[in-house]
């Protein structure tokens, strides 16, 4: 999927004021590591993440969602007036109806001939929903959209440590599928995308070009990760289980197929790829994905350190932070190396002109 006249023009975000450490977390297992002799630091040494960040209680999505949102437009000093879609996209979502976008839409002041409803595709949710609103810029059915999302990790954290203190029978292997449960970071991010031509003759310069797409289904791997069930509006307390070992392999090898793609589609050669922005799982999957697919971990920019895996907005605020760091020099061609459960994975290729960018 290539195109012509989509540019990025912004990235709105917001990170959550509470900070939580692994070694927090490992002091609420306490027990549990004893029994289990499990040495303290584990987490941490396993992942790569040293602390995520919480949502104070009761901090509504929609609240933060219309603020990234924002945030997004102020930076490119963009009027609401001129959005013509709107996606929420992230994993966490208010109710199981209305969409989250209503509320989003009505608290950002949207017009009303905008395109307005959720995404859901786990980790890949904001990746899915900016293809979609580059297709329509693409179309000329609309000059301008917003893609956000926000995640919630409290609830999942939550249970996840009741669930392991509650529970006297784990051993060493059965405590493996919550894992990865214990590495969920929460975090608010939007993105901008508007129609070339227009912006550039009001804004000259604005906006990085988004030069295509691409993606990979590998669904026959679709039990690797998953929760019990839907938790919008019951409370946001679910389950997760996870092969964190069979959903690094599955998950490497089907990145390793789209970026192929990626570079085919865009005739692109490794050599020309300046940065990468991985999805931000921990650094046994960065590393490996890396590796695998030949590019140099020192171009790439990562956030999972200090975020944790913050879900369908992790790489979209990890390539927010990077650009408040000025971290991709102008012209430069970056490679956004999404994978998510399911199994799925969305590229997407863009060349850097000025992105604008309101944070923190």
């Amino acid at each position: 999927m290539l195109f012509r006249n989509v540019s990025l023009l912004s990235v709105g975000y917001v990170l959550p004021p509470l900070v939580i450490t692994s070694a927090d977390i490992e002091v609420q297992l306490d027990a549990v590591y004893q029994r289990l002799k499990l040495p303290q630091g584990r987490l941490e040494g396993m992942s790569g993440i040293r602390e995520r960040r919480l949502w104070y209680p009761k901090t509504r999505i929609s609240d933060m969602s219309a603020e990234s949102c924002v945030r997004a437009l102020s930076a490119a000093n963009v009027e609401p007036a001129v959005v013509q879609c709107l996606i929420h996209a992230s994993v966490c979502r208010e109710y199981l109806e209305p969409a989250t976008a209503c509320r989003v839409h009505h608290l950002t002041g949207l017009p009303e001939n905008a395109w307005v409803y959720d995404v859901s595709n786990a980790c890949l949710g904001i990746m899915n929903g900016a293809v979609q609103v580059a297709q329509l810029i693409e179309n000329g059915a609309i000059r301008a959209g917003l893609v956000v999302g926000t995640e919630d990790c409290r609830g999942l954290l939550e249970a996840t440590l009741n669930q392991l203190n509650a529970n006297s029978d784990l051993t060493r292997q059965s405590i493996k599928p919550a894992f990865a449960s214990l590495t969920i970071g929460s975090g608010s991010c939007a993105w901008l995308l508007g129609d070339r031509r227009y912006f550039e003759a009001k804004s000259p310069g604005l906006g990085a070009s988004v030069r295509g797409a691409v993606a990979v289904a590998r669904t026959q791997h679709h039990a690797l990760c998953q929760s019990d069930t839907d938790q919008a509006g019951s409370g946001m307390q679910p389950i997760m289980n996870t092969d964190s070992e069979m959903l690094l392999e599955a998950g490497v090898e089907t990145g390793k197929v789209a970026f192929d793609q990626l570079l085919s589609e865009l005739s692109w050669q490794r050599n020309e790829i300046g940065a990468t922005v991985c999805h931000q799982v921990g650094s046994a999957h960065r590393k490996r994905m890396l590796e695998t697919l030949g590019m140099p971990i020192e171009t790439d920019f990562a956030t999972f350190e200090r975020l944790g895996n913050t879900g369908s907005v992790a790489l979209p605020t990890a390539l927010g932070v990077g650009l408040s760091q000025s971290q991709f020099p102008l012209g430069t061609k970056t490679a956004l190396l999404g994978i998510g459960s399911g199994l799925n994975s969305v590229m997407i290729g863009i060349e850097f002109g000025k992105i604008a960018v309101r944070g923190e």
